[in-house]
């Protein structure tokens, strides 16, 4: 055993190996949390990824939504405008037809996440949902309710894709002068003596 092998000297060297072993603990501990922090920025990345892809893939048939919503239109109107009472069977048939392929248009909607946004008469008016064309006074519904559906809207997934177009209960006359909930943009109203226009 040489002279540098003894206990003593070993003694003296531990103050030196001990600072080494921190300062190696110390640079583990640092290298840990940048791993750490980048495997959590990965993660979110790849998340943020998956996020995008699937909107994507969920939003692709917007727009082919939205032009199928004129079809859907115009089905209602013809639905709304047959005769109810006609005898003549090929009248009948005719509106049959038209009321199975509105039906099985809606479910097609259904299935691929479009929801028609129509209204029960006396729903509360919401913005999100809902453009005021108009407000009627005198009814049976509370103000600020939805008294009738002008044209059904429709949310793809959560997401707006046409507000539904209604008339709602104008404002108790007399009452106090209250901000327009209705105010700003395209479902702005007037005032609480407009009358309904019959015209649309």
């Amino acid at each position: 055993m040489s002279e540098d092998d003894t206990p003593a000297n070993w003694e003296a060297d531990s103050p030196s190996v001990d600072a080494e072993v921190e300062a190696l603990q110390a640079e583990v501990k640092t290298l840990k949390e940048q791993v750490l922090r980048y495997a959590a920025e990965a993660e979110n990345t790849k998340r943020r990824a998956e996020r995008e892809a699937n909107d994507a893939r969920a939003y692709a048939i917007q727009k082919f939504a939205n032009d199928l919503l004129r079809v859907a239109d115009n089905l209602d109107r013809a639905t709304a405008a047959a005769p109810a009472d006609s005898n003549d069977p090929a009248v009948k048939n005719y509106v049959i037809g038209v009321e199975m392929t509105s039906k099985e248009l809606l479910a097609a909607f259904d299935r691929n996440g479009l929801k028609r946004i129509d209204p029960p008469q006396g729903e509360k008016f919401d913005p999100h949902k809902h453009q005021a064309m108009m407000e009627q006074p005198g009814t049976d519904v509370v103000p600020g309710g939805v008294v009738q559906v002008m044209q059904a809207g429709y949310e793809l997934l959560g997401r707006l894709v046409r507000p539904a177009m209604v008339v709602v209960a104008a404002k108790v006359a007399g009452a106090a002068p209250a901000a327009n909930p209705y105010a700003g943009g395209e479902g702005d109203v007037g005032d609480a003596g407009a009358s309904l226009d019959t015209r649309a």
